[in-house]
Formats: structure tokens, sequence, C-alpha cells
């Protein structure tokens, strides 16, 4: 699994406009159980210069990122990226276009609240908890009004939108890690994030005293037109996929080259003559670290078989850099990896074994075997088609599990030999560049897109028995039926190809 979505536990819109009177300004309104969330500019409504703002907070459960990733839930710091992704609504109002959209981190406590008036803002948060224009709470003002935030460039995410009708999502990863470790002595405490136009499309005012006036911002540089309306889906939302959440991306791809084991060639850049292989310490069904070897090194040796290739036998192969042992190492919770190459005999060896052993006392702890393959040119241009199908699909799964699918893949064009049809499971043929997709059958809903950008966050993994992956069902809303699609990496063509099939299976509510 490489993608997890962390749903906002608060969040809020507030206001300094005027309510319909066009007399009172909103700024003591809430609206922190409405189902959207809203931000706008009106420049010159009430007078030819009249300044009304709204922006957005919304926070998030930061101790449950840093806690998985305590439990190896999600991989430590660097080796993921954390987005900000907030969901357009779709409304009846005007839409702004071509304008910037920033975020901050808000730099106090706030105060959810229970109002709903978007429109009036007649949901006051005087004697009632809530943070509105003025105040973070009922107990607490704002420094500056319309919220409190960090503006350090280092701090500060933008993003652009063309149409108005856009979704938000932006790389908050720096900021993430920095509430998870709460550096720079508490300044990143986690406080949420604001959401708002860029100062240069915020409503022009100028204040006589170049500070505030009241509930009004001064800001020279802002703009003398309206941006509005631009509303997303809030956290109480009826749509389970619009709700606001920090989406962490990992690739968390094994590739594990035993099945499709190389052996060196002059044909081949020296990138692709290594091969990589892991091995995976399951005790009692629990993937466990080896003692001894914990998280630090463990070797490996390649032999070559016996007289019935049965077992290993003789002395270690040399290796093509001209070692004897490679240096493995930890992958994660059970899991070890070595990367080597070797060079083909005059008549090549048709399996090797891999054994890996500690350095200091000899101990082996496991024995592989392995297929090599010698690698060959081609008179004709390859033009691959796959047939596939996922071997382990069920029908229905638990909205609570976490499952793992198995691919097999072949080509379209296969032509089995009698020793190929004799064999109990068939080969599959492995891609070294596959990605997944989940769309909503009902609808074609996009629940998952494909990672093959720069998270890879889809890509799927393999090993010997060809490719698979692991999908957690909560990031799916229960009770509805969704599908699979798959895409494979074509070098030739320098993009990625999806494939004509369609796997469906149901998600369903699990009940205690």
């Amino acid at each position: 699994m490489a993608i997890k979505r962390y749903k906002a536990d608060a969040d809020t819109t507030i206001v300094n406009a005027f309510q319909p009177d066009l007399v009172t300004r909103g700024t003591g309104a809430n609206m922190g159980e409405a189902d959207v969330s809203e931000i706008f500019s009106i420049y010159g409504r009430q007078t030819t210069s009249s300044q009304e703002l709204s922006r957005i907070l919304t926070k998030f459960p930061v101790s449950t990122i840093s806690s998985d990733r305590t439990n190896n839930k999600i991989p430590a710091s660097g080796s993921m990226s954390f987005y900000l992704r907030l969901f357009n609504a779709e409304h009846s109002k005007t839409v702004p276009r071509d304008y910037k959209l920033v975020v901050q981190p808000v730099s106090q406590s706030w105060q959810e609240g229970v109002g709903l008036d978007l429109e009036n803002y007649k949901d006051l948060t005087k004697g009632n908890t809530g943070a509105n224009w003025m105040s973070a709470s009922n107990t607490a003002p704002w420094t500056s009004v319309g919220g409190d935030y960090l503006s350090a460039s280092s701090e500060t995410y933008t993003q652009t939108f063309s149409t108005g009708l856009e979704d938000l999502e932006i790389d908050i990863t720096q900021l993430v890690e920095d509430w998870i470790t709460g550096s720079a002595g508490g300044k990143f405490e986690n406080y949420g994030v604001g959401v708002r136009l860029s100062a240069s499309y915020e409503a022009y005012f100028s204040s006589s005293t170049g500070q505030n006036s009241g509930s009004v911002i001064n800001n020279v540089s802002g703009a003398t037109k309206s941006y509005y309306t631009k509303r997303f889906f809030a956290r109480g939302s009826q749509f389970f996929f619009k709700r606001p959440v920090i989406e962490a991306r990992w690739d968390s791809a094994v590739k594990d080259s035993r099945g499709d084991f190389y052996y060196s060639s002059s044909l081949a850049p020296a990138a692709d003559n290594l091969n990589t292989i892991y091995l995976y310490n399951y005790v009692r069904g629990r993937l466990t670290n080896i003692p001894g070897i914990d998280t630090g090194n463990i070797l490996v040796s390649l032999y070559s078989g016996s007289a019935n290739n049965s077992a290993p036998s003789g002395s270690k192969l040399v290796l093509y850099d001209g070692k004897l042992n490679i240096t493995g190492g930890y992958s994660s919770t059970g899991i070890y990896t070595a990367s080597m190459a070797i060079t083909a005999a005059s008549t090549p060896l048709t399996t090797l074994y891999d054994v890996w052993h500690s350095d200091s006392t000899a101990t082996e702890y496991f024995t592989g075997s392995i297929t090599p393959i010698v690698l060959s040119a081609a008179q004709t241009v390859s033009k691959p088609v796959y047939y596939l199908n996922i071997t382990n699909l069920k029908r229905k799964y638990r909205s609570d599990e976490t499952a793992r699918f198995n691919l097999y893949v072949r080509n379209k064009n296969w032509s089995p030999t009698i020793y190929t049809v004799a064999n109990a499971t068939p080969e599959s043929t492995t891609i070294l560049s596959a990605s997944y997709r989940v769309f909503r059958a009902v609808d074609g809903f996009e629940a998952i897109p494909y990672g093959t950008g720069s998270d890879l966050h889809t890509q799927m993994s393999y090993d010997v028995s060809g490719n698979y992956f692991d999908l957690a069902m909560n990031l799916l809303q229960p009770g509805y039926m969704y599908a699979f699609k798959f895409a494979f990496y074509d070098a030739a063509l320098v993009s990625w190809v999806e494939q004509p099939e369609i796997f469906k299976f149901r998600v369903e509510e699990y009940e205690y």
C-alpha cells in the first residue's frame, strides 16, 4: 500500500463580508458545521472601495500521521510526500478565474464552531465556541484580523487556478514533517492551515495609518476587481471522496528480480546488468528482523548446482566485479535485499543458488534458487499484447481490510509447449513498470488515479511469481462496486499504455 488519506478533523470559513443590509459585517459569524467552505474577495460592493473577504481554516490529525510512522505504516521522512487536497464544490454563483490561492500554517489554536450560515452570516460566535474573522476562539482574539499565519517563504504554498473549477492539490511535505517533529522549538505546533487568495488578488484597501482598520485589512497591493466565489467541500460533506484530506504518497514497490534475473551482457548498460533479489523472513506468519542482523548488513554468495541441480555445490562463484560476496542490506521489517551482476560462463548455468549468510559467524540464513536468462538481440520490433487476470480477486471486501492482489500476465500470442501446459502453475510475465487505478463502477468516478508521475504511489511490485500490489479498502466508500484498470509502461513508445481488461469488486461496511 502506498497511499493513505488523513481526513480533516476541523474546518470553518471566516469572513469580514457584509450581511444583506450592506451595513453590518459578518465578522462574528462562524461556519464550522457547513458542508462547504468558501473563499472570495469582493471589491467596491458597499462603497467604491469597500473590501469583503472570506478565508478557510482547516486542521488535520497530525498525531495519527506521527503514530502511523512510529508503527511503520508509512515510511520515514524523505521517502514520501504529503499533499493537501481540497475538492471543488459546484454552485450557482459566479466563479473566479485566473487567480492564485495561498496556503499557510495557522500560528495559534482555533475552534471549529457549529455555525452553518454562509449566506447571511447570522450564526454568531458570541457566547458560543468557534473561530470568526476577529477571534480564534470564544476566549482568544486573533493577533491580526483574518487569522494569524506563519508567513516565511518556506512556509507558504501556492496554486494557480485558471477556470476556477479546479481542485486544490499542493505538496506540503515539509510542513507536515515539521508538524510531526515540532521543529524550531515548537514553532510548528499543528494548528492546521489557512487557505485564501494571495494578497494581490484579495481586495485593495489603503488605510491612512498604514494599519488594518477595524476588520478591514490594509492591502495596498490588492486587486480593484472582485474574485468570487470559490467553494470547496468541507469535512461535513456527504460525499465520501470530496472531504478535505492530507494524502500521503510513496513508492512502496518491491522489485524482486529473482524471476527476471539476467546474466551481464555487452548489449545492456551497466544499470540493466544489475539484478536485485530479496529475502523475506517470515516467523509464524509475520515478517521479522533476523536476530544478529536486525537492520544491518547481510552477505549473499552465488553457487552453481549439484549434479542433479537440487542444491548449491562447489565454491562461491566470482561476481562481475571480482568479488565472492555481495553486501546486502535491510529494506523494511523482515525484508533484506541485495544487488548483483554476474557474467555467464561459456556454457551458461541454468540454475544459480543464492546463499544469505552473516559475516562474523558465517551463519547461513536462507538458500534460494535463480533461473538466469541470457540476453539476446532481436531482428524484429517488439509488439507486446497482453492477457491479464487477477488470480485471487474476490467478489467483495470488508471496508476495514487491506488486500493483496496478484496479477497474472502473459503474452496474448503465447504458444505453449506440452511441458508448459503440464505445469500446475503457468509462468507469469513480469511487467517492470505497471500501475493501477480504481474507479467507481456506477459512474466512473476515479477513486484512486494512476500514480505514474513523480510519486509512483500506485506502482506495482513484482517477485518470482509476478506482479502484485496491496490496497487498503478504507480508501473506498463502502456500499459500492469498484473496478481496477492497469497501465504498463512501454519504453518504445515512451508512454503508459492502458490495458483493456476491467476487474470489478465490491466494498462492504464491516459490522462488528
